[in-house]
């Protein structure tokens, strides 16, 4: 009896062993650009392209990301999205934990000693902008951050009679994000906050002030409106 061979099968076996080859030596020289290029030749674009990150240790920078950041650490496995920017002005420190995933058009900038730390399999939705001068950004484990969020360790001062572009920048403190937080579409936080484990922040808010552990907020400035419990479906989440 004949067998027979699917060859859509066939197509995706022979895509994903092209794929490993070319992880192999995927990284961020223009050798190893060049490779993540072909290895992603016959993957899907944007979300798609994930599993890339599983094929090798050291993960998937997109050949788009623009990558200027020498005290750049990472975990196992993360993922880095297309026109990406990782910029580091002057001293400062950017470090992922393993299987992070940073999608597509965000910037990622540090300097004048601030640091952003992220946890192993915390996601960063499209767009966002993680920013760290002088204070320090650390958003813990599991963690999903939903597209157009902003985050600010720092200000301008604000005296009178001089420009303010020329005006030194400040801190209340950094920002904190403990574990299993989520924020919703467009959320700001701002310098000394600190957001407690398990916390929803609805879309648009402004976060200033500290968030409890399992609170449900929304809101500019965002207020506590309700809190987590266990018989809450999703649904009910879903709806701020």
């Amino acid at each position: 009896m004949l067998q027979v061979i699917n060859r859509t099968d066939v197509s995706k076996s022979a895509k994903r062993r092209w794929a490993a080859f070319w992880m192999r030596i995927a990284g961020l020289s223009w050798i190893g650009r060049t490779a993540t290029r072909l290895a992603g030749a016959f993957s899907p674009p944007y979300k798609g392209r994930r599993y890339l990150a599983k094929l090798n240790a050291q993960g998937y920078f997109a050949p788009t990301a623009a990558i200027h950041c020498p005290h750049l650490t990472t975990g196992r496995n993360v993922f880095v999205g297309e026109r990406v920017t990782i910029h580091e002005a002057g001293d400062g420190e950017v470090a992922f934990g393993d299987r992070v995933s940073i999608h597509q058009d965000s910037i990622i900038e540090v300097g004048m000693g601030g640091r952003v730390i992220i946890g192993a399999d915390t996601h960063v939705q499209p767009r966002c902008q993680l920013t760290a001068y002088k204070g320090s950004l650390t958003i813990g484990a599991n963690v999903q951050i939903g597209p157009n969020c902003a985050f600010y360790p720092y200000n301008h001062a604000t005296a009178a009679g001089r420009l303010i572009q020329d005006q030194p920048l400040q801190t209340k403190g950094g920002i904190v994000l403990e574990d299993d937080v989520w924020l919703g579409f467009g959320v700001i936080v701002l310098d000394g906050v600190r957001i407690g484990r398990g916390a929803v922040v609805g879309a648009g808010a402004v976060v200033t002030r500290d968030l409890p552990e399992n609170a449900i907020a929304v809101g500019a400035p965002a207020r506590v409106i309700n809190t987590r419990r266990q018989s809450m479906t999703s649904s009910h989440v879903d709806d701020i």
